[in-house]
């Protein structure tokens, strides 16, 4: 086990169940011996459409004794979904729990993937020795789930690299009593929310991922099991912070937030709500582990889109994008000036799953192309300003989505917004919003609209605004822009001008 320190023990604050480290070694010897009766070996692979469940746990851990690869999928695929990626992993056979959709479990058995209930363990127990460490151990499907999978390959080399890394820089008393609320089909969730401190030892309590109702009455399940550390992303804290009431015993010693940078004015509010000033942005791709980077002592000012510094990573910010020819010294930028982020860590991933070619767009003699813009500032701390791809050009005049995002969190009437490119005959590209308002009352609007002039450029202000119920976001609590950009096309947006015109003319 990692640093043969053994399991912690493993809870449902939800359901109120819970298992011992001898009944987690009993249910996992249950599961060893179903594995082997089925045929499963070395090398193969078995799809988890089901997660964060005590029994996710031993299913996981029964499966790398046998030396085979897990691929834990969103339990909310459709069956099309489904059978993208048995086309793509070419599973041995899977495991579903009482709540996988039977269309989930039909798409499975019609493809052909023999379909097993995580109950039916018998009570036959085995023994089997751990994977080798460049053995397969994850597939996490980042994308491509109704066209070309794009399945993200960790081995149990790189998992450990990852963790050890944190280990050094984060030190594991921190983790004593951790909370996952997040999805365990994907790196932050699962990586590093759950594995990093429930293999080093520590308690973890699981509950289903972004359930509105649990996220209301998260300051008493922090108090009521002692909780030390969570993780989460930010769609989770604007709830949290303006429905639930805070913790009062004190427990908490870390908080970490990731999928998206928190603003400062964001950073502050969960630094209150919490009671901690350990609270930092963890920066996290699927293909490196998910953290990778952040800040060990997060007790200091908070600044829109810090990051910190490599956790057993390095860091560097480069002029290019371009993996097809070597990486010189002169491409890198001066403290301060925007590129884009590359990383080199030993818990890189093996590489996408039968796509070489899509490796090889993003890695280049190990080092790993994010994808994303930032700067290193004067301390050599990592600054986040978005993803390249999210990039608006208007008129030769790049925009920074999240810099117009940051700047209507600040504004006490809106609770989400969302940031997009729109398609303009003079400039190129325009600046498109949508955002979620208290009220939709004019005198709100005008009093955004006169805020966001006296923080922003004339160049970033959106053009058109679109007033929603709700930002729509991935199962990984990220926000999708082309997503919610289409969403907005079949909507009417706001007349602005109009709008305005009453302030003028009152």
């Amino acid at each position: 086990m990692f640093l043969d320190l053994g399991v912690g023990n493993l809870a449902e604050p939800v359901s109120g169940r819970a298992w011992s480290q001898s009944e987690i070694a009993r249910q996992v010897a249950r599961r060893v011996a179903r594995f082997t009766r089925s045929g499963l070996s070395r090398g193969d692979r078995v799809f988890l459409p089901f997660g964060n469940s005590l029994e996710f746990f031993a299913e996981l851990l029964a499966i790398w004794k046998l030396g085979a690869c897990a691929v834990p999928i969103d339990s909310r695929l459709t069956a099309f979904e489904i059978r993208t990626l048995v086309s793509a992993a070419l599973p041995r056979l899977a495991v579903v729990d009482h709540l996988t959709e039977a269309a989930v479990a039909e798409a499975l058995a019609d493809a052909g993937v023999p379909v097993v209930e995580t109950t039916q363990a018998g009570d036959e127990e085995a023994t089997a020795g751990f994977s080798q460490l460049d053995d397969d151990a994850l597939i996490l499907f980042t994308s491509g789930s109704t066209g070309a999978p794009k399945g993200v390959v960790h081995t149990h080399r790189s998992l450990r690299a990852r963790w050890m890394g944190l280990r050094d820089h984060l030190g594991v008393a921190p983790f004593a009593r951790t909370l996952c609320l997040l999805p365990t089909h994907f790196g932050h969730g699962l990586i590093c929310n759950c594995l990093f401190p429930w293999l080093s030892g520590m308690d973890l309590f699981v509950t289903p991922p972004f359930r509105p109702e649990i996220i209301i009455r998260l300051g008493q399940m922090i108090d009521d099991h002692r909780i030390t550390f969570l993780s989460s992303v930010p769609a989770v804290w604007k709830l949290a912070t303006r429905l639930s009431k805070p913790p009062q015993a004190g427990t908490l010693q870390r908080v970490h937030c990731g999928s998206a940078p928190l603003s400062a004015h964001a950073w502050e509010e969960i630094r209150a709500w919490t009671g901690t000033r350990q609270v930092c942005n963890s920066y996290g791709i699927t293909e490196t582990g998910s953290w990778v980077a952040g800040l060990g002592n997060a007790d200091c000012a908070a600044e829109d889109g810090l990051i910190g510094a490599g956790w057993g990573a390095i860091i560097k910010v480069l002029h290019t994008a371009d993996t097809t020819r070597p990486l010189v010294p002169e491409d890198e930028c001066l403290p301060g000036e925007s590129g884009f982020v590359w990383l080199n860590t030993p818990a890189l991933m093996k590489g996408y799953f039968q796509r070489d070619d899509l490796t090889a767009l993003a890695v280049r003699d190990g080092w790993f192309l994010t994808g994303d813009i930032g700067f290193l500032d004067e301390h050599g701390r990592l600054v986040l300003r978005g993803r390249e791809r999210d990039e608006i050009n208007r008129g030769g005049m790049k925009i920074y989505p999240s810099d117009v995002d940051t700047v209507v969190e600040r504004f006490e009437g809106a609770s989400d917004v969302c940031t997009f490119a729109l398609d303009d005959e003079v400039y190129g590209q325009a600046v498109g919003m949508a955002v979620v308002l208290t009220n939709s009352e004019s005198a709100t609007i005008r009093a955004l609209h006169s805020w966001m002039r006296s923080q922003l450029a004339e160049h970033k202000m959106p053009m058109r605004w679109w007033l929603v119920d709700e930002i729509p976001r991935t199962s990984r609590g990220k926000i999708n822009r082309d997503a919610v950009k289409a969403a907005c096309a079949g909507l009417t947006p706001l007349d602005l001008a109009h709008v305005l015109a009453g302030e003028m003319s009152g």
